[in-house]
């Protein structure tokens, strides 16, 4: 059965960092490509960031580019979201997603594998 799990959440105060983790089980996440995600609440679920299976290219939400970054660890089958100089507006919940294709992206519709989502609170 396909899982992933995120964890690494947590609050931080204006200007911090966090590293997430997106676990993946039961399946191999070389030929995946993930999404990550973010809903706040009373707002619509958007894309935060994604990168590609095998080559790894990713690509960032313009409200995030130069913050954040993406990684993948094939071999412990999991993505590393990096969140820097976060902002108190960065305050959501963080879901990942899984798509069996080359190419990430950031539309929520086609994916249809999703991890349970992990709080991520900017507050001083």
């Amino acid at each position: 059965q396909l899982q992933l799990v995120e964890s690494g959440g947590g609050l931080v105060q204006p200007g911090g960092s966090l590293r997430l983790s997106c676990a993946a089980s039961g399946f191999t996440l070389d030929y995946y490509a993930i999404g990550w995600f973010r809903q706040a609440p009373g707002k619509e679920r958007e894309g935060v960031s994604c990168i590609g299976s095998s080559d790894g290219h990713t690509y960032y939400a313009d409200s995030v580019k130069g913050r954040f970054t993406i990684s993948r660890d094939n071999a412990k089958n999991t993505v590393y979201p990096q969140m820097n100089s976060l902002k108190p507006e960065d305050t959501a919940v963080y879901y990942c997603a899984a798509d069996r294709v080359y190419f990430c992206y950031m539309d929520a519709v086609p994916y249809e594998d999703w991890g349970q989502g992990t709080q991520v609170t900017v507050s001083s």
